[in-house]
């Protein structure tokens, strides 16, 4: 066996497809592990968790990590045959919205916010894509062959534009889920400087979060006949269980 795709390894999560640097990680930070095997037919795997350092999450932590999870379990409740996968991105970004609203983070209605794209300085990339024999299935062929069709047309809004899989969902398909949450410092300072979205985003709240890193929480799932069902054995996925497996 041998890995799909080199492993992403960082303290530093807001940088999406950040490799590892060597570095040596301090208590309390947080690790995203980002990656997958192959199977022996070839296939790929791509698993996201995000733990903290020290073993146990800080509040402010806990509180974005949780986030995170009942993002992607709104999107999973949302996977089954003839639901347009971009209405899961859609939905969990509005769950994304109305937690960060509870923080003070975010402000106004969450169902603007999202359609404004307001929400992508926190969920800047797609929920998630097809996975096959390459990790990305059949990137070769152009995303919008494989994720998109005459129904579904890629938007050119910032964050959804990367939305990889927009396309109604049909039994066997096999995709990621893979919801995160990160807080980018040169993008919240463009923005901020840009006044953009001002009536959504407390730029005011931010400077809490200025070494916040980023959490991204991802499962392979295969559609069935009503629903889905996650690939693969239990990975430790709430907070009780990553803190607990910490301490063993």
């Amino acid at each position: 066996r041998r890995l799909a795709y080199p492993v992403i390894f960082t303290v530093h999560g807001e940088i999406l497809h950040n490799n590892n640097y060597q570095n040596i990680m301090k208590s309390g930070e947080l690790a995203l592990n980002d990656s997958g095997a192959e199977s022996p037919l070839h296939y790929a795997s791509d698993i996201t968790r995000t733990f903290p350092v020290s073993g146990k999450f800080n509040d402010v932590q806990k509180d974005i990590y949780n986030l995170v999870w009942k993002m992607q379990d709104v999107a999973f409740n949302h996977c089954k045959p003839g639901n347009s996968y971009k209405e899961a991105h859609l939905e969990a970004s509005k769950i994304a919205v109305a937690g960060l609203q509870g923080m003070g983070i975010m402000k106004g209605n969450p169902d603007d916010a999202v359609a404004a794209g307001a929400h992508a300085l926190f969920f800047p990339h797609g929920l998630g894509h097809m996975l096959g024999l390459d990790v990305h299935d059949m990137e070769g062929l152009g995303e919008d062959l494989v994720g998109y069709n005459e129904i579904n047309d890629r938007s050119e809004q910032f964050g959804l534009a990367y939305l990889r899989l927009a396309k109604e969902l049909a039994k066997g398909f096999v995709l990621t889920v893979e919801p995160g949450l990160y807080f980018i410092p040169h993008l919240i300072d463009q923005w901020k400087a840009d006044n953009k979205h001002n009536e959504f985003i407390n730029y005011d709240s931010l400077d809490r979060f200025v070494d916040f890193g980023g959490i991204r929480i991802e499962d392979n799932i295969v559609i069935t006949e009503d629903g889905y069902r996650i690939l693969g054995p239990h990975i430790p996925r709430t907070v009780e269980e990553i803190e607990e497996i910490m301490s063993s």
